[in-house]
């Protein structure tokens, strides 16, 4: 037998380093002894290949589990005789496995990042009522969507701030509200040079929007979108001509106290997710004439015909549909939604 040997060091649990042998432990018996990497001669002159052993030895399962890792390892040295290495085949057995995991993971990844998404959306508009709640104890009466004189005209399409911009204090948006002059319509000065209204406020985008994009005018900046409407009442809004509004609790020139919302604030809307750049028809002729106040209409089809004539916010671009984009103005289209229909209703 071989008098070079090389004998296994010991081994500590949870992936320690190997320590030596003490210096003064003796070798171990000949006849246990084995040959790694080299060829070396035996007593009989004859030559001992890498995991050739003295055929007198009764190998134990460690010493073959150790002997068949060392004749794989070996394969893969440079300059060994016997190193082989992947196939073709092999290759593309393995990367056909990568890839079936891959697309396994891929949903349950999408899933889990989707579901983060929705819980930030319903923790924006957990954060939105209590906003609108501080607003209330703060100025003892809910935020109006607006304030107009009745029986005046606007000078302009946004003539006053809506709910999204009366609240900004209340959400952590301190440093944009102090530049906001809710007495002058958003988009003139100082309003439309202060930077607020092109400003991404993160509690009003919910992180599934997919046109979550700055809408331009004239291809210049205009205005950031948003995803969250308050309720401006089932059908009728508001009559500018003499000023009464409908049972939204966020109409025009509203002063509502929590005390008069009969239903209970539990079981009354406050705000809901909407669609930014959402197509619509405005400027149609009054509404009330087919479906007044107290006989909202009860199926889609039925307000078809009330679109003929109208200025439709319609287009093949996101940019033409521009529903739900100009948070800081007042008028339904833009900061609110109406219960005449379920959601999503076509």
């Amino acid at each position: 037998m071989c008098r070079n040997v090389l004998y296994p060091a010991r081994m500590d649990f949870f992936g320690a380093a190997p320590v030596p042998a003490p210096a003064d432990q003796s070798p171990p018996p000949e006849d246990e002894a084995f040959v790694l990497g080299m060829l070396m001669p035996d007593d009989d002159g004859d030559t001992l290949s890498d995991t050739e052993i003295d055929a007198e030895i009764s190998l134990g399962p460690l010493d073959r589990g150790l002997l068949a890792l060392h004749a794989r390892m070996s394969g893969w040295l440079v300059g060994s005789g016997n190193r082989r290495g992947f196939t073709l085949v092999e290759l593309l057995v393995v990367i056909a496995i990568i890839a079936v995991l891959i697309g396994l993971l891929l949903p349950a990844v999408q899933s889990a990042r989707e579901a983060a998404r929705r819980l930030s959306c319903s923790s924006n508009l957990r954060q939105l009522a209590l906003a609108t709640l501080v607003y209330e104890s703060t100025n003892r009466r809910l935020p109006p969507s607006m304030l107009h004189a009745p029986g005046t005209v606007f000078a302009n399409n946004n003539g006053s701030w809506g709910v999204h911009g009366r609240i900004l204090p209340y959400i952590e948006e301190a440093a944009a509200a102090v530049k906001v002059n809710l007495e002058v319509a958003w988009d003139n000065p100082p309003n439309s040079t202060s930077g607020v209204p092109t400003t991404r406020i993160s509690v009003f985008v919910c992180p599934s929007e997919a046109n979550a994009v700055m809408r331009t005018k004239n291809g210049a900046p205009f205005v950031f979108p948003h995803n969250y409407g308050f309720n401006f009442g089932t059908w009728f809004v508001y009559d500018p001509a003499t000023g009464s509004g409908g049972d939204g609790a966020f109409f025009p020139n509203s002063r509502l106290k929590m005390g008069q919302v009969s239903d209970g604030a539990s079981k009354t809307l406050c705000a809901a997710e909407v669609k930014a750049f959402t197509p619509y028809v405005r400027n149609t002729a009054d509404p009330g004439g087919q479906f007044p106040p107290n006989a909202p209409p009860t199926d889609p089809a039925g307000i078809a015909s009330l679109a003929s004539g109208g200025d439709a916010k319609i287009g093949s671009d996101t940019n033409s549909n521009t529903g739900h984009t100009e948070w800081p103005d007042g008028r339904v289209h833009h900061s609110g939604f109406t219960a005449t229909f379920p959601p999503n209703t076509k």
